[in-house]
């Protein structure tokens, strides 16, 4: 009888202690934190995270944004620095744009994860070695890839400009009617101004594959001050959302804007059907955003299972085209089975592949680009 007693006794403290704070299951937060646009950090906080945690429901993602452009990428490169003495950081996947990669790889900020993720083998695009001239084989894999064009009211713009000389005519006989936000407030008119430089200076190939000429930038005077010019005429916005809600509320009737935010702009009734995209010559850069993983993430084997389910090319399929309308970061013919001809089709609408394939242009290497930035900053601003 008393060793019944104890061993009911017994029975009733493990239960106890099984429902404790202390013994039960532990939950893991997984940080995901994204550089770029508020859309951004809905797609991982919207629609990533709830398939994730279905499939590991004793984890809980965490999706935090750091801002537009590569201020918001910079702000990342900051946090991993600030914690390279301490055993485990905080970020267990970063997602950033390419001119932060390669710094981060070259000092030993990202781990070669690619190998350890099977989507890995999916992804056959050069932007997934070659990150502005850098070597970032191994540690990154696209998110998606996306294109800047140019947007404009087909309603009060009968004959959208073809090109960069065209949209300066355009814009003599139109003053004020042009937006777009320099180089602060997200890469929109980043983009539109690496493509003046591309435009008005013969340097565009030597820009976007090098090697580096520190003596280059001393011939883009002319660029700069025919921007200078160009600057006067148009009005600056406060960013990429801002080009599009200045568009969407007729303050503007054209600007550089990123192809998937304006389709989701007008799939949640921002802009009117009137407003359309021309990729104009000869060219504007477009660029991906890299899943990373950080050298010492506290959830490494997390983050790789995140970032494989993220690239399946279901995922990229449903989220990454048919929500979000990007371009797919993997290969497009492991994504084009899964989607119907309608979805994928109104990608390219108003930019064909051919537009793609002939005037979508790379942003420059990184020492070039610093160029562009700070010569921006000098001599248009």
């Amino acid at each position: 009888m008393r060793r019944s007693v104890l061993l009911s006794a017994a029975i009733a403290l493990a239960a106890v202690l099984a429902a404790s704070p202390g013994h039960a299951q532990r939950k893991i937060t997984l940080n995901v934190v994204t550089a770029g646009d508020q859309n951004m950090v809905d797609y991982v906080k919207d629609y990533l995270a709830p398939i994730f945690e279905k499939d590991h429901p004793d984890v809980t993602v965490k999706s935090v944004g750091t801002g537009p452009g590569d201020a918001g990428s910079q702000k990342i490169y900051e946090k991993l620095v600030a914690e390279k003495g301490n055993a485990e950081w905080d970020i267990d996947v970063a997602v950033i744009h390419q001119k932060a990669a390669g710094q981060m790889v070259a000092e030993g900020l990202l781990a070669a994860y690619v190998k350890d993720v099977a989507t890995g083998k999916l992804v056959h695009s050069p932007a997934a070695s070659n990150s502005l001239g850098a070597n970032v084989a191994g540690y990154v894999i696209p998110m998606f890839n996306s294109q800047t064009a140019i947007a404009y009211n087909s309603q009060l713009v009968k004959d959208p400009p073809g090109t960069y000389a065209d949209l300066v005519k355009w814009v003599d006989a139109n003053p004020k009617k042009f937006g777009y936000n320099g180089i602060k407030g997200g890469m929109s008119g980043v983009s539109f101004v690496v493509g003046w430089i591309y435009a008005y200076t013969p340097d565009a190939e030597k820009l976007m594959k090098g090697p580096y000429d520190p003596n280059l930038k001393g011939s883009w005077d002319a660029a700069f001050a025919s921007l200078k010019a160009f600057n006067q005429k148009v009005v600056l916005t406060p960013g990429n959302a801002g080009t599009l809600d200045m568009l969407g509320r007729g303050e503007i009737e054209m600007g550089p804007v990123w192809v998937d935010m304006f389709y989701t702009w007008q799939a949640d009734g921002k802009l009117p059907p009137s407003v359309k995209l021309k990729l104009i010559g000869p060219g504007m850069p477009g660029q991906p955003m890299y899943y990373t993983v950080p050298a010492k993430a506290a959830n490494m084997k997390l983050a790789e299972q995140f970032i494989e389910l993220a690239t399946s090319p279901k995922v990229q399929a449903e989220g990454i085209v048919k929500r979000f309308n990007w371009y797919p970061g993997i290969d497009a013919t492991e994504v084009k089975s899964q989607l119907d001809d309608a979805t994928w089709n109104k990608l390219f609408v108003d930019v064909t592949p051919q537009d793609l394939q002939t005037k979508g242009k790379t942003f420059p290497i990184a020492p070039y680009f610093n160029d562009i930035l700070e010569g921006y900053e000098k001599k248009v601003q």
